[in-house]
This record gives structure tokens, C-alpha cells and sequence, in this order.
């Protein structure tokens, strides 16, 4: 005669009973999980009837297994069910925390603006790379040499004292703030290949007092060329198309006799600025003239077989007469106020 079998149909409604009310119990997504393992896991009563089947005659082996395998099987869909209502619960409570009210006025945040100075610093690299010429850059802090010595400075130059110039300490190591951009110039005619055409656009360091016309940090665009067979006449014709280009088709320019350690002959550069504000007037620009052979020389160029011509202008000065600003103070000051009226908005 047969054994009872411990997994009676009576037995597994009873732990299908059991385990269904732990489930329904369950209040949140969390409890569910921590009842997982008295419901369906290893620790559940379904485990522990299961774990009896291998002892069980061969003759109640099928009908026990298939007992098991429905209580599994409705245990199993009772927890999906309770675990994807818990889920949509969830979901549904984080959707309403970012809920946006699209009929809300929106929230405006600050812009800022380019600086007008760069602005104008990029204009004028534009024009001149539109002219096949090359942007060239440098160090900051340069050597005297550089800044000096190779552009045919005299060594009791005026230029070179402690009360124009920023030495960097200690002194006798021979660095200085750059006072122009002029030793890029340099650098470039060392460093790059003959004929060259160059424009050293950035910022120089002098010993000036901050007031409405100068500032100790300023910006400077210069420019050189060397090439066979250049004069004063291509000097001339570059800066009457690029003065055109920054004031106007009906903007002059006009060459007065000045003096430049590192170009000869020199001259000072003046504009007719036709759109300037109380009328069209002249406007001191810059100062340019023909490369000083010295130059050339300290470069390993010879003067016999090249030439070359060079300029240089203000940023600063460019953007103050170019766009009747009064006061340097605007430009150092970083009022968003004052860079947004000239439209470099962010």
C-alpha cells in the first residue's frame, strides 16, 4: 500500500493561501521585495515542499510536480502583478514631481556678451587673413631682447626704464611684460620662412595710470611684411584697404615723418574717419614705416635682397574713435551693459 504523499493538493492550497495574503499585505514596492523569499524564494513554503519530491515513490512523483509547478506558477504571476502596480505607482508619483506647467511664464536667465575689444580684434585678423596674410601669436612675459634688443633699441633707450617698462624679478634674469607686440614680429621672421606676411594681434603691458584715456594693459594689433621688392607704396596700399574696410569706403589715410627705432623711414599714421561723431575729422591711428635693415639683420635676413614694411595700432584707441567711446573705464570695468551694445551677445 501507497505512503501518503506530504504535497497533497490540500497541503499546496495552503501554501498558495498563505503566501497570496503576504503578497496582498504588501504596501510598497520595498516590502514586496523583502517578502520575495517567504512567498516564492528559497526560504518560501513552495521551496520546502519542492525540496520534498526526490523522496517521494516514483508512482507520486508526476502528480506532486505538477502541484508544485501550478503553485509557482500562480505565486510567480501574483508577484509580477503586485510588483508592476507598486512600479506604476512609483512612476507615476516621480511624474508628477517634474511635472513642468507649460502656461507658467518662463524663467529668464542673464546673458552675457563678448567683449567689444575682442570682437574688434577678430574683425581685424579677419580682414587681414582675407588678405592672405597669417595670424601670428607670442609669449607675454618676452625677454629684452626680443622686446628690445632685436628691434634696434639703444640699450639707454627711455623705453626701457623701470618707469615705462614692467622687469619681472629678479631684474638681472632679463624678462619684461612685453611693451608691444612687436617682439612676435621678431619671432616670426626667426621662425618662419621668406617672403612673410604677419599680424600679431594681443595684449602689451606698460607703467600707464588708469584714467579716461589709458590703461596699463592694453591690446595691440601689428602687422609685417617681408618680401622682395616691397616699398612705402605697399605699405600705404594695405592701410588705406584696411582702413576702408574699418571706417568706410570714403575713410584716408595720410603718412606724416615720425621716428621708430625698428623701421626706417617711419612715419605716423593718421585716418580720415568720415563717420566720427561731431563730423568727419583726422584721427592719430598708429605708426608704421619700412623695416629697419638692423632689424632684418638681427633676424639673419639679408637687406640687400629683402624688404619689408610694418605697422601698428591701438585696439583700444581703434575702438574708442571707431565708436565715440569716452572713457577707457567702460572697457576695463566688465559691465555686461556696456559689451551688449555692441551686439556680442552670448
Amino acid at each position: 500500500m501507497s505512503e501518503i504523499s506530504p504535497i497533497s493538493a490540500e497541503a499546496v492550497d495552503t501554501v498558495i493561501s498563505d503566501a497570496l495574503k503576504i503578497i496582498e499585505a504588501a504596501t510598497n514596492l520595498a516590502e514586496l521585495k523583502t517578502s520575495k523569499s517567504t512567498t516564492i524564494g528559497e526560504n518560501s513554503a513552495i521551496a520546502s515542499l519542492s525540496s520534498k519530491l526526490g523522496k517521494l515513490p516514483a508512482d507520486q512523483k508526476a502528480d506532486a510536480g505538477k502541484l508544485i509547478t501550478n503553485a509557482r506558477n500562480i505565486l510567480n504571476a501574483a508577484f509580477a502583478e503586485k510588483e508592476a502596480y507598486f512600479y506604476q505607482i512609483e512612476q507615476a508619483a516621480k511624474l508628477e514631481t517634474e511635472r513642468v506647467d507649460i502656461t507658467a511664464a518662463p524663467m529668464t536667465l542673464p546673458t552675457g556678451a563678448r567683449h567689444p575689444l575682442s570682437l574688434l580684434q577678430d574683425e581685424i585678423s579677419d580682414i587681414f587673413v582675407g588678405m592672405g596674410w597669417e595670424i601670428a601669436e607670442g609669449p607675454e612675459v618676452e625677454s629684452e631682447w626680443f622686446n628690445f634688443d632685436a628691434l634696434n633699441f639703444d640699450a639707454d633707450h627711455p623705453a626701457r626704464a623701470m618707469q615705462d617698462t614692467f622687469f619681472v624679478e629678479p631684474v638681472d634674469r632679463h624678462l619684461v611684460l612685453r611693451t608691444h607686440t612687436s617682439p612676435v614680429q621678431v619671432r616670426s621672421l626667426l621662425e618662419r620662412e621668406i617672403p612673410m606676411y604677419v599680424l600679431c594681434p594681443g595684449r602689451v603691458f606698460r607703467t600707464d595710470e588708469l584714467d579716461a584715456t589709458h590703461t596699463p594693459v592694453f591690446h595691440q594689433v601689428e602687422g609685417l611684411a617681408v618680401d622682395k621688392g616691397l616699398t612705402m607704396a605697399d605699405l600705404k596700399g594695405t592701410l588705406e584697404h584696411f582702413a576702408r574696410i574699418m571706417f568706410g569706403p570714403e575713410a584716408q589715410i595720410r603718412l606724416r615723418p615720425s621716428f621708430f627705432p625698428f623701421t626706417e623711414p617711419s612715419a605716423e599714421l593718421d585716418v580720415w574717419h568720415p563717420g566720427a561723431k561731431g563730423g568727419p575729422r583726422w584721427v592719430e591711428w598708429g605708426g608704421c614705416g619700412m623695416v629697419n635693415p638692423n632689424v632684418l639683420k638681427a633676424a639673419g635676413i639679408d637687406p640687400e635682397v629683402y624688404s619689408g614694411f610694418a605697422f601698428g595700432m591701438g585696439i583700444e584707441r581703434t575702438l574708442m574713435f571707431r565708436n565715440d567711446v569716452k572713457d577707457m573705464h567702460d572697457m576695463v570695468e566688465a559691465d555686461v551693459r556696456f559689451s551688449k551694445q555692441f551686439g556680442g551677445v552670448l
